[in-house]
């Protein structure tokens, strides 16, 4: 398969993540349980990993999952290529019925992102990116999740703002604000005649920023690569930046550790 094909199976394999997904979301047992690091996980989690692997696995390129067990480095080192998923980004946004939780999906090349997918199941909303083409794409789809018309279409093309000098819009978590993004706000304030908190959940965030609707995304608090890849293809697809705030440079992916260090999204 080549990359467009890539991305369209992955497109197709978010979308019944995300069915899969609305349906446990309209029942009130979530089987809630967990996880070693206390994080929660729930059997939408499983359902939506179960059914991305269905699709994935047909490729023939090795799986970083959330949900699946963690692969020693011994054995991923060596990897050119590589997916990396998060079934159900934003568990706890899920758990709070918000709909501000979204299916991540990204294909890595030698440790970059090279195509990016978001789906979010309640809005209906698909992003998604092939980094070699400098293009991203927001499109919506129907009440029964059809893709209605064509892919990659000229008006679904989304792009970031330009900086305005009166008023800078940065993006936040809504679950995981804290002391060190709100120095970083107090420390924008200066150059701006005003600042504008944008509270988002998930992958949404990255969105935000790629389509316009904010302008920077400082995150300093911990994530892990699946929760970052397909955003960081949408970003740098459109031209935006990633950049750890260890090395200066764009995040890295397929790491001896998948923790990342904390980031920054801006042009």
């Amino acid at each position: 398969m080549n990359h467009t094909e890539l991305l369209k199976l992955a497109i197709k394999a978010s979308i019944d993540a995300g069915v899969k997904i609305l349906e446990i979301y309209e029942n009130e047992d979530f089987g809630i349980q967990s996880k070693d690091d206390e994080s929660p996980l729930t059997v939408a989690d499983i359902a939506s990993n179960n059914a991305i692997m269905e699709y994935l696995k047909t490729t023939n390129i090795p799986i970083i999952s959330e949900e699946n067990k963690e692969i020693a480095y011994v054995d991923r080192r060596d990897w050119n290529e590589c997916w990396i998923v998060d079934p159900l980004d934003g568990t706890k946004e899920f758990i709070k019925k918000n709909g501000e939780f979204t299916v991540n999906i990204a294909l890595c090349k030698l440790g970059k992102p090279t195509l990016g997918i978001i789906y979010v199941p309640v809005t209906r909303e698909i992003y998604y990116a092939e980094v070699s083409k400098n293009v991203a794409y927001k499109s919506i789809l129907d009440q029964n999740h059809n893709i209605t018309k064509a892919l990659f279409s000229e008006e679904d093309r989304i792009v970031p703002s330009l900086l305005d000098k009166d008023i800078i819009r940065v993006v936040g978590s809504r679950s995981h604000m804290n002391k060190n993004t709100l120095d970083y706000i107090d420390s924008v304030k200066s150059n701006f005649d005003s600042v504008d908190i944008v509270s988002k959940g998930s992958s949404l965030k990255f969105c935000l920023v790629a389509e316009g609707k904010a302008d920077v995304y400082p995150r300093f608090a911990p994530t892990m690569e699946w929760d970052t890849a397909a955003g960081q293809a949408i970003c740098n697809a459109v031209g935006l930046n990633v950049i750890s705030q260890e090395t200066n440079e764009e995040l890295d992916y397929n790491k001896e550790s998948l923790l990342n260090p904390f980031f920054l999204v801006r042009k």
